[in-house]
């Protein structure tokens, strides 16, 4: 946990996608200020809260599968769960899935459910309700990619079978869909499995469930929803202490002031920011040159100053928090390392290199131009050309570039074909190995998946098709003196919700 200030702070911060389909996400952001403790202000509240209280967008559906992202996502997290729960190192942990079997000749998942699960009105979580969900998942905006390689569903007692497409051992890691009753899943407010239900007599609060399987303690019985219109309002009702804890990114879009003593809590994402190349373009075609670039990144340094560390350095595109991450391959970047390799690399291009990146983001702008100035004191000169969003992906989309600031929205199993698989959505650079497409299909099929991601890294060490730069978190921002014991993950902002501690004012 991070203490901001005990006075006002000022924040810049935007709602985070807290899910959604793998894409280039840009988008605009100032720079994060720093509250400056030099002109203590008397804040105009004081004191605890009488209740507890999440904003939540009025007129819009609670149904994880379905309603927007940002707010409604953190109020459902509390309603509902998943079959199986990622872990704060992104490892599946079963939940509502008591164990499962994977046969990789029928290509078929048999999952087992937990006998004692039962919804919030006291009745029992069935392979139909599972059923049921995950079908109407498949056609969700939301969670129709993760599902896109299963054929079939099939309820039996206790168990659901999940017929593939094609391999992927890495699945459980996306199934951690919430699971809703049967006949519900369509409803603005399903019944669930969660620690709280949605009270339909008030129509504006959450209170603790009773029947919550799990039989943990839940730190408050009734937990307010404030409405709010748009994220302008929300982040009032935040500052002005109606509602006490809300995500944002601080990295990303539509930056706007909040204030209060306010603290808050970093949880990585799968959000992958890197450096594209067009493999084709004279001189990026070569290997050896593209590590040579790779050398002259300085992440850690870059995730520090112009991200203020709100991301993970990474030299490989798996998150360093991931038990799959080759932390041990990782290579030492330096501005010696990097000037004595390009005085060496004999194909390295005498013409100035464009770098593109999306000018309505200042932070990805300023990561941008200073990976430019890098590459240009030790002898690759580079320039950036900073062009609104629909001119980026239309010059990415055309090639005319040789590198661009690019991000991603992975899922958990860590498929990065999308970006480096031969014809890939996302692969605008061009790059085509058919080991690497070998490499990329052990990592989705082969049993030993750490060993299978040590070889796709190691090549791509190697290769360099792209230059992986960091991993962002997301931040939850909270009243100080309400909360205690917070460690939210990306999907889970009250992620160990039985060690959480909420302070309220006596009554």
């Amino acid at each position: 946990m991070k203490r901001i200030t005990a006075w006002a702070a000022v924040l810049t911060l935007t709602l985070s996608l807290l899910t959604g389909c793998a894409q280039i996400d840009e988008s605009s952001a100032d720079e994060l200020p720093f509250p400056s403790e030099e002109t203590p202000v008397e804040e105009e509240h004081s004191g605890l809260p009488a209740v507890f209280a999440l904003p939540y967008l009025e007129g819009q559906p609670l149904n994880p599968l379905t309603c927007p992202d940002g707010v409604q996502q953190t109020v459902a997290s509390l309603l509902y769960e998943g079959l199986f729960r990622l872990d704060q190192t992104f490892t599946p942990q079963p939940l509502l899935c008591a164990s499962y079997t994977y046969d990789s000749e029928t290509l078929t998942y048999k999952l087992t459910l937990r006998d004692d699960v039962v919804f919030s009105d006291g009745s029992p979580l069935t392979a139909a309700d599972v059923k049921a969900t995950l079908n109407a998942a498949r056609s969700s905006a939301r969670y129709a990619r993760r599902l896109s390689d299963v054929k079939s569903i099939s309820a039996g007692d206790g168990t659901v079978t999940l017929t593939l497409n094609r391999p992927n051992t890495g699945l459980p890691a996306l199934l951690d869909i919430p699971i809703l009753k049967s006949g519900t899943e369509k409803h603005s407010v399903p019944l669930g499995t969660g620690p709280y239900l949605y009270d339909e007599s008030s129509e504006s609060c959450l209170i603790a469930s009773q029947n919550w399987w799990r039989h943990l303690s839940q730190p408050v019985e009734r937990i307010s929803l404030t409405g709010t219109a748009d994220q302008e309002s929300m982040l009032y009702r935040f500052s002005s202490r109606d509602v006490q804890l809300i995500v944002a990114d601080l990295t990303g879009t539509d930056p706007v002031a909040v204030s209060g003593s306010v603290s808050y809590n970093d949880a990585d994402t799968t959000v992958f920011q890197y450096l594209g190349i067009n493999v084709s373009a004279k001189g990026l075609d070569d290997a050896a040159f593209r590590r040579c670039l790779s050398l002259g990144v300085s992440r850690r340094a870059l995730v520090s100053s112009l991200l203020s560390g709100h991301a993970k350095a990474a030299q490989f595109p798996v998150s360093p928090v991931s038990p799959l991450y080759p932390a041990d391959l990782e290579q030492t970047d330096s501005v010696v390392a990097f000037t004595d390799a390009l005085n060496v690399c004999e194909t390295r291009p005498s013409r100035t290199l464009r770098l593109l990146v999306n000018s309505e983001n200042s932070f990805k702008v300023s990561m941008a131009r200073q990976i430019a100035a890098a590459f240009t004191a030790a002898g690759a000169a580079t320039e950036t050309v900073e062009l609104p969003w629909e001119e980026y992906t239309a010059a990415l989309t055309a090639g005319r570039f040789d590198l661009y600031y690019g991000e991603v929205r992975l899922t958990a199993d860590w498929d990065v074909s999308s970006l480096l698989a031969t014809g890939g959505s996302l692969n605008y650079g061009g790059w085509s190995d058919p080991q690497c497409d070998q490499l990329l299909e052990g990592c989705r099929s082969g049993g030993n998946r750490e060993a299978a991601f040590r070889g796709l890294c190691r090549y791509l060490q190697s290769q360099a098709p792209i230059l992986p730069i960091c991993f962002k978190t997301v931040s939850t921002l909270y009243e100080s003196d309400v909360l205690e014991g917070l460690t939210p993950t990306a999907a889970e902002p009250f992620y160990g919700l039985e060690n959480i501690s909420i302070h309220l004012r006596a009554n």
